[in-house]
């Protein structure tokens, strides 16, 4: 009877889903086909919304028409995206001499307060590892 319970148990274990799911990250309002659309995703608010290097990040090439990004197997959590249309394909955010973005760009939750950045509490939104999360990202 002990053995059929630890095989029962083992078998559960090496049959239970991963907890991880996609997060697609659904671009909107490209303004034009010119350089790439970034996409960042944070799992907390080190470096957000700007320092990508803190993130897991894609580069594809703009498409006016609309477009997506999409992070495979994300463990459950909470989670802040920010996208950027870089024009002149730097790979990253240029800004203006007081630090105001000069490429459109855009975070989840669209949040967009005025004179300052947002913040990762402001654009978090939660992962649950057994279903895929999609979130619409308005740039500008």
């Amino acid at each position: 009877m002990k053995n059929i319970f630890y095989t029962s148990a083992i078998m559960l274990c090496l049959t239970s889903p991963a907890f991880a799911a996609d997060v697609v990250i659904d671009i909107k309002n490209i303004q034009s086909n010119e350089g790439e659309i970034g996409c960042a995703l944070f799992a907390n608010a080190t470096g957000f919304p700007m320092e990508s290097p803190k993130s897991a990040q894609q580069w594809q090439k703009a498409n006016k028409s609309g477009m997506q990004c999409k992070f495979e197997n994300v463990k459950s959590g909470s989670y802040a995206v920010s996208v950027v249309h870089d024009l002149n394909r730097n790979y990253k955010t240029d800004t203006n001499f007081v630090g105001i973005p000069t490429e459109a760009w855009g975070v989840s939750n669209n949040a967009r307060p005025s004179l300052r950045a947002p913040t990762f509490d402001e654009a978090k939104f939660e992962v649950d590892g057994q279903k895929n999360t999609t979130i619409i990202v308005e740039i500008e």
